[in-house]
């Protein structure tokens, strides 16, 4: 049993990248290492109970009539409010969007900066892990190692040979990609220059150009198939690891009702969610669960935040959240906006996508399993019935795919990236505490 280590995570306050450093957390904890989540306060009350200490941080003023919020409940009324703004294309997001949702996670992580300076100061953590897309300094200035977690597609790590990232454009189109780069410089370099400035005002390296978090830290971690990434067009360095997955351990059993158990010989088991942002869309969500009603098929749905909003038919049962990591390996496919997690555990569970993104990373996702042959991509806001339809029985008709998806998915499995990941978090703690011994 190697010494204890004090590991403290700051996930963005989204499920996804909460789930991600809860599934490493865990693994820690059961390696005997203190695990403390420095989360925004919506979280409160959450964590504790899987064994994590909590330290919550404000990313705004604290509401005027002091109500609670549900874990998440900023991102999810943030997406509410904007959902119009996703029957835009990938470029017209850049100035309505994107740029916009940037500003709101560098506001966040202006206003706690004193806060998590002080949760810093009395943790004293060993390696201090970071999963998000802007940096909050106060992490990266603690004289403790910092590891950075990539759980976005990997465009995310921009390079010249490989498309922009939150572009959704195809490897095979060089051209399309400079107008995008040029609006992305036009729409963020005024936002991201004061977000540098500000970075090293607060005692950290300055920042790569036009990129909102460092690459040069104690290590860096990011999630995605090796069958689906990019490396051979962006290397990386040799602080870089890829994690094939890194699917949790924390999630309850899941059960299939009989309603959708027991379905005819020709019917398959179809898992449907737009994640824990997505699903606020509840037009988007009835629409498409309106299209599958007369399936042959039988569908488990993650209904989203505004469960009690979205009706579903016969064919179909769900929730408000899913235990997904134990949905997906009991269904032959997902259809999915391609938010990273749930791209890669369908891949680490060998199962073809439908993808219909979103926002964010989705696209690229979405695009990436598409030109790869490992699923179809939709047009969000535009798809007929006819065409979600098709796109799930071509997808469950391919034999050929199929096999080679489970091929994939047994080598990701047996890749173990949760433990992998867990160990390199493990390593550089470790390396820092015996260095102070």
């Amino acid at each position: 049993m190697p010494e204890q280590l004090t590991v403290l995570f700051l996930p963005e306050s989204a499920y996804g990248p909460t789930n991600q450093c809860i599934g490493l957390g865990d693994l820690l904890l059961k390696r005997g290492h203190r695990v403390v989540f420095a989360s925004e306060a919506s979280w409160a009350g959450k964590l504790s109970p899987l064994g994590f200490e909590e330290r919550l941080v404000d990313l705004a003023p604290p509401s005027p009539d002091g109500g609670g919020e549900d874990a998440g409940q900023f991102w999810t009324d943030f997406i509410a409010e904007t959902a119009p703004e996703f029957r835009k294309s990938t470029t017209e997001q850049l100035t309505t969007f994107i740029q916009p949702t940037y500003q709101a996670l560098i506001d966040g992580a202006m206003y706690c900066e004193p806060a998590l300076r002080a949760i810093v100061e009395e943790v004293r953590p060993d390696v201090l892990v970071e999963d998000n897309v802007v940096l909050f300094p106060a992490l990266a200035t603690s004289g403790a190692p910092f590891v950075r977690i990539v759980s976005c597609n990997p465009l995310e790590i921009p390079g010249p040979g490989i498309p922009p990232g939150l572009s959704g454009l195809p490897m095979d189109a060089p051209d399309s990609w400079v107008p995008f780069r040029d609006e992305f410089e036009r729409t963020h370099r005024e936002m991201w220059e004061a977000f540098n400035a500000w970075v090293q005002e607060q005692g950290a390296e300055a920042l790569p150009d036009m990129e909102f978090m460092p690459r040069d830290n104690a290590a860096n971690i990011y999630v995605y198939p090796e069958e689906a990434d990019y490396t051979d067009a962006r290397p990386l360095g040799d602080s870089w690891h890829r994690i094939d997955s890194s699917v949790r351990l924390t999630d309850e059993e899941y059960v299939v009702p009989p309603a959708v158990a027991d379905r005819p010989d020709d019917s398959a088991l179809v898992y449907l969610s737009l994640g824990s942002l997505g699903g606020a869309d509840v037009e988007l969500m009835q629409r498409l669960v309106d299209s599958l009603a007369g399936s042959r098929h039988r569908f488990i749905v993650s209904k989203g935040p505004q469960a009690d909003k979205i009706t579903l038919p016969d064919n179909m049962v769900g929730e408000q959240t899913m235990p997904q990591t134990k949905v997906i390996p009991q269904v032959d496919l997902v259809i999915t906006h391609g938010g990273n997690n749930t791209t890669t555990e369908a891949l680490h569970f060998g199962k073809p996508m439908v993808l219909l993104p979103l926002f964010w990373d989705q696209y690229d996702n979405a695009q990436r399993m598409h030109e790869l042959g490992f699923g179809i991509r939709l047009a969000t806001y535009e798809f007929t019935p006819e065409q979600l339809e098709g796109a799930v029985e071509t997808l469950l008709a391919d034999g050929d795919l199929r096999a080679r998806l489970e091929a994939i998915g047994k080598r990701i499995r047996a890749a173990d990236g949760l433990t992998r990941g867990a160990d390199i978090i493990e390593r550089v703690g470790l390396e820092h505490a015996r260095s102070r011994a």
